[in-house]
């Protein structure tokens, strides 16, 4: 279950950003995961509930979850679109030359704090 570790990441840049700002305690934290990256926002939450439970910063704090989009786009005629929709050949054109430029990653967007 590999969204353990991306909670342990979430937890440290969240720690980091309280240490910084001066942060006494942690509220909510929304996070924005990719259509694609693969994390299960169910199994997401429930290594969230636990992990928290050892941070006195944020032993309450709620975790919201936002997906982003995937998009692609065509190398040839620079067209974006939905990979989820239209896989990886690109539908003006025809191309199989596209990459995915968004909608892999997991980002910390919001920290709310006290």
């Amino acid at each position: 279950m590999h969204e353990l570790g991306i909670v342990f990441y979430i937890i440290d840049g969240v720690k980091a950003a309280a240490q910084d700002n001066n942060v006494s305690r942690v509220e909510a934290v929304t996070v924005e995961l990719g259509e694609v990256s693969g994390v299960v926002p169910d199994l997401l939450q429930d290594a969230w509930n636990w992990a928290i439970k050892r941070e006195p910063i944020m032993d309450e704090a709620t975790l919201f979850t936002e997906v982003q989009p995937a998009l692609n786009q065509c190398d040839d005629c620079k067209e974006t679109f939905s990979p989820t929709k239209f896989g990886k050949t690109c539908p003006a054109c025809g191309s199989p030359n596209t990459h995915l430029i968004q909608g892999s990653g997991a980002i910390i967007k919001n920290i709310a704090a006290r």
